[in-house]
């Protein structure tokens, strides 16, 4: 295979394993009552949640690419369905901020657990090395994509 079409033959790869997370994404979203961008806040959230990072509608709504009125209706939402809830922030009443609800992390359990037992059991097979060029590799493809969606 030439220099030029390996990296080309990863991009298919890399774009067949965003299509196969993006339907079981869509599946879980489907099976809640979820629009896909609902599934993409949560996802936003839990991962702002393990950084320890605070979101509030105005950052979730920023990241997610929603103007105010759409980041309502998402927030309104997710907090009907008993997924997300709306606090104070303690160190500044005027600020609200979102936190994923218990329910919404047992949904997630429930339905992405056994892929992530899956995934990490197929980790496996790979030496500590190739797991940190893999995680390396993810994270500069991750930050292209990123830069190429502001520009």
């Amino acid at each position: 295979m030439s220099e030029v079409a390996e990296p080309i033959r990863l991009v298919h790869l890399l774009r067949g394993l965003t299509v196969e997370l993006d339907l079981f994404g869509a599946e879980f979203a489907a099976r809640n009552g979820l629009h896909p961008t609902d599934l993409r806040a949560l996802i936003h959230l839990l991962d702002a949640a393990r950084a320890g990072e605070v979101v509030t509608p105005g950052r979730l709504g920023e990241a997610l690419g929603l103007n105010s009125a759409g980041t309502t209706g998402l927030v309104d939402r997710l907090e009907r369905l008993g997924l997300i809830r709306r606090e104070r922030d303690s160190r500044d009443r005027r600020r609200v901020r979102l936190l994923v609800e218990e329910r919404a992390m047992e949904l997630g359990e429930g339905f992405f657990g056994g892929l992530i037992g899956d995934l990490v059991a197929a980790m496996r097979q790979f030496g500590p090395g190739e797991l940190d060029t893999a995680r390396r590799f993810l994270t500069a493809m991750a930050e292209v994509v990123a830069a190429a969606r502001e520009r």
